[in-house]
């Protein structure tokens, strides 16, 4: 079991000794059995440990006594503190999570979880490039307006950190080949990252994917990021795992030791031979792709674009084309439709905004 913040190891260890053992035995399956993500059992066991904690001040001090009454007062507890309505609905989710596993474990004898509502959260329709801003992203072209003083810099101090010493087109090549996939396939970033060089059928132009929960995806992707692919393959990965400097041929360890033992994204899979590749021959971290992403958005004059935004964008484009709705759904690896069809309300506000614009009697 893993507790982050002192606050919360503090009310973990402030338990009665038989609610801390169902936290850590809740931990553990969650992380073991469920195989959640290391950031879902985190939030779910802060989540619990603070319900136990409001439950043993409000004097119940064992499981069976946890009630529907006591978890809501619970919730409009967190809800007068502030919490914002997409925190509320996550906690109510982790206690209900809880509550069915202790009854399935028989530490409860009935329920209470089970009629728990969750707050409906405000969703916010996500940020989307057009079709040609991601072009321009992701060919590198640059707007008319010149680089700020501290745009250059920037970019200057990022070219001279990631170079390696015989090959500055490497970077180059290996940052393209990453915008060409995450915009041609819609993956998540710790995806991305988790990608071995195994997952990849070029023949097929297919990307297997290990995503949320440890579910495999086969993904395509089109001729643009092949053709990035097959540079960055020949050029650019030998040098960056050391096979042209030095002889080693670390492709997913490097030097310093970055990369060794990191589970695959979603899949516990160990990352011996990674497609992406850092400077010291590692594995890709997550920060710098989102700071490729940051990177390419600003050469191309647009404002902060993540590596998430590009997967916004690739999934509303596909709607856009006419892509069906559970296609889409099961190339971004989405459990449930409701997560997917955020993305036919942007296709429908761009519409809207469109009609609003051109039409002379909108």
């Amino acid at each position: 079991m893993t507790v982050d913040t002192m606050d919360t190891r503090d009310m973990h260890e402030r338990l009665p000794e038989a609610m801390r053992q169902a936290v850590d035995d809740f931990g553990h399956h969650l992380a073991r059995v469920d195989n959640r993500s290391a950031h879902t059992v985190r939030a779910y066991l802060g989540d619990v440990i603070s319900l136990l904690d409001h439950a043993v001040r409000h004097d119940v001090t064992s499981l069976g006594d946890l009630d529907l009454g006591l978890l809501r007062g619970w919730l409009a507890a967190r809800m007068r503190d502030g919490a914002a309505r997409t925190s509320q609905a996550r906690r109510a989710t982790a206690a209900r999570v809880f509550t069915a596993w202790a009854f399935r474990t028989e530490r409860i004898g009935t329920d209470p979880g089970a009629h728990l509502t969750s707050p409906r959260a405000h969703r916010t329709l996500p940020t989307v490039l057009r079709a040609d801003q991601a072009t321009a992203l992701i060919e590198g072209a640059r707007a008319e307006r010149p680089q700020t003083e501290a745009e250059m810099i920037d970019e200057a101090g990022r070219r001279r950190d990631e170079a390696p010493n015989d090959g500055p087109d490497a970077i180059a090549l290996r940052d393209r080949a990453v915008l060409e996939l995450l915009y041609a396939t819609g993956v998540r970033v710790s995806e991305l990252c988790g990608l071995d060089r195994a997952d990849l059928d070029e023949s097929r132009r297919l990307v297997r994917v290990f995503g949320k929960g440890a579910k495999e995806r086969a993904v395509p992707y089109g001729l643009p990021a092949q053709k990035a692919l097959d540079d960055y393959l020949r050029h650019s990965r030998p040098q960056l795992a050391g096979e042209e400097r030095d002889g080693e041929g670390r492709s997913g360890e490097g030097r310093s030791g970055e990369g060794k033992g990191r589970a695959k994204a979603g899949g516990g899979k160990a990352g011996g031979d990674a497609l992406f590749l850092g400077v010291k021959g590692g594995r890709l971290q997550q920060t710098v792709v989102r700071r490729i992403v940051d990177a390419a958005a600003r050469e191309a004059g647009l404002p902060h674009t993540s590596p998430h935004d590009l997967r916004h964008s690739a999934a509303t484009h596909l709607l856009d084309g006419g892509a069906d709705l559970r296609a889409v759904q099961e190339l971004l690896g989405h459990s449930s439709l409701s997560s997917t069809q955020i993305y036919t309300h942007v296709s429908t506000e761009r519409l809207r905004a469109a009609f609003k614009q051109a039409h002379p009697r909108a």
